[in-house]
């Protein structure tokens, strides 16, 4: 299982319909939460996503939209027993923000919450996927993050495995880890009998950025990209000015990296009523386009063969 859920998907400004930016993945019960804007853990209560299962929080920038809702949603959790750490993890600044929580003793929790300063290029490697960091042009220093799954084994061939005189059982598996196996006498490689790796999963989230070449890169191929498009083309001049993108920009580089799904953020409580302009200008340059609401949830499943 590979679900996000957006549980806020304004810009700056939260309105009626828009809590400020917070995206949920759900990967096989783990949470990780990229951004947690104020009013987060009343969306998570809402969506009925669960926290306490929560193993990270990614923050792209400092700008109040993207953090202020963590202190109140890591009371909760101690609140609720929480006794596993947290990681938070974001630019420069994060060790010292989460520091803060350690020093004010009337936070009083009953669990450990770790902060990780990374720059572009780092890596968090997990057993089953990964997390880079890449560069984002913001207005203040700003990070990205691709999710990415390692290669999923190739499909097991039975029929071959059984010519090989390989017997069905606990050979089967051994071959299906990567392990070779004996019978009589002769050797049979897991290449004999699995087919070509398979590619995993890949969703990418920009935060607040303009389109630039390190999100085109880090996007390439992407399953996901939730890219920022606060504006309607119309306002490609304010876009610029305050680091953010249109909405046919994001729909631009979608297309020139090939991505499969795109979905639009942060949008300017401009469009609170009616966010067709984002809509409609993305649809010219990219059709496969989603413009995000809060609680929307979406299934990434793995790719045909």
């Amino acid at each position: 299982m590979l679900r996000i859920t957006f549980l806020g998907t304004g810009g700056s400004l939260p309105t009626r319909n828009r809590n400020p930016s917070a995206v949920m993945v759900n990967r096989k019960g783990e949470l990780l939460l990229f951004d947690c804007g104020e009013g987060t853990q009343q969306q998570m209560m809402r969506a009925k996503t669960g926290m306490m299962s929560l193993s990270s929080i990614f923050i792209s920038h400092f700008h109040a939209d993207h953090f202020l809702g963590i202190p109140g949603l890591i009371q909760t959790m101690s609140f609720m027993g929480r006794k596993e750490p947290l990681m938070i993890y974001g630019p420069v600044g994060t060790r010292e923000f989460t520091e803060l929580f350690k020093a004010l003793g009337y936070f009083n929790l009953k669990y450990e919450i770790r902060g990780v300063d990374l720059k572009p290029g780092d890596i968090l490697k997990e057993e089953e996927y990964v997390v880079r960091a890449f560069k984002t042009e913001h207005s203040v220093p700003s990070l990205g993050y691709a999710l990415v799954e390692n290669p999923r084994p190739g499909r097991f061939n039975r029929e071959r495995a059984v010519e090989l005189g390989v017997p069905p059982g606990p050979l089967f598996a051994k071959l299906q880890k990567g392990n070779s196996v004996e019978v009589e006498g002769r050797a049979v490689k897991p290449e004999d009998v699995m087919g070509a790796p398979r590619p995993g999963r890949t969703i990418v989230y920009t935060g607040d950025t303009r389109p630039c070449k390190a999100v085109l890169e880090a996007s390439k191929d992407a399953d996901l990209l939730v890219h920022d498009g606060s504006f309607a083309d119309e306002m490609a001049d304010w876009a610029d000015e305050s680091r953010h993108s249109t909405a046919g920009e994001a729909a631009a580089l979608a297309k020139e990296a090939g991505v499969r799904q795109l979905v639009l953020t942060h949008i300017s409580s401009r469009y609170s009523e009616d966010a067709a302009p984002i809509m409609n200008d993305s649809k010219k340059i990219f059709e496969n386009v989603i413009v995000a609401e809060d609680l929307m949830e979406l299934e990434i499943p793995h790719r045909p063969e």
